[in-house]
């Protein structure tokens, strides 16, 4: 298994990454590296790193930095917005 994106976090994903320019084959960065189990770094990034795990789902692009791709292999990443316009992102558990 490996992370799935909600139909939400597809969106905000892709409309995050549309928004910026020069990001048009990046993606969202999820990094764990040197953090907590449950604690991690967002950063909209123009391509992954070697290392990274890439994530496709409707368009979105979301790269898993190693430690994060381990700890994330069966989880979701969820998105919402928030009446001010910022988003936040959530971790949850895969259905089976």
């Amino acid at each position: 298994m490996t992370l799935t994106l909600t139909e939400n976090a597809t969106n905000v994903v892709k409309t995050i990454v549309e928004q910026n320019p020069g990001t048009e084959t990046g993606g969202l960065r999820i990094d764990g590296a040197d953090r907590g189990p449950t604690d991690f770094a967002l950063s909209l990034v123009p391509e992954p790193l070697e290392a990274d795990t890439v994530v496709e789902e409707g368009g979105a692009r979301v790269f898993l930095e190693p430690t994060a791709a381990q700890v994330l292999d069966d989880k979701v990443l969820d998105a919402q917005v928030e009446q001010d316009g910022s988003v936040r992102f959530a971790i949850g558990v895969q259905e089976a």
